[in-house]
């Protein structure tokens, strides 16, 4: 499936393109690793068996405003949806982890599926679009 592969890889030089100091690495099983001085780790998942496309970022426990506003950034591009919305998404699941709801949190948002999860050390997002969308 060339066809698919070669849309991620656009999607990778659409992000490398808009958010400033986003590089490009290898793509390895399906995903294009990323790397962005606001994250630890970023990586653009190309369509699996049961969603189309997927962001996973991870940061520092306490997500800073910067990793929310790269989050947004990315996503927007990936989904094609408002940065703005993105950055609302993000930021409401990110703040739901912790006392009450735990420290793995899944949320829908504009049709897409967030989970943000949190160990003492670091936590990390996920967005990705079902194919069923």
């Amino acid at each position: 499936m060339p066809a698919r592969a070669d849309r991620c890889d656009d999607l990778a030089g659409q992000l490398k393109g808009q958010i400033d100091g986003i590089r490009v690495g290898q793509t390895a099983a399906g995903t294009i690793y990323l790397a962005h001085p606001n994250a630890r780790e970023i990586t653009l998942g190309c369509s699996g068996k049961n969603f189309s496309n997927q962001l996973f970022a991870k940061a520092d426990r306490k997500a800073s405003p910067a990793f929310l506003d790269l989050i947004a950034g990315a996503a927007a591009i990936i989904f094609t949806l408002p940065k703005d919305d993105m950055l609302k998404g993000a930021t409401r699941c990110v703040k739901r982890t912790g006392l009450i709801h735990g420290d793995d949190v899944s949320i829908r948002y504009r049709r897409l599926d967030m989970r943000c999860t949190r160990t003492k050390t670091e936590s990390s997002i996920t967005i990705s679009r079902s194919l069923d969308q």
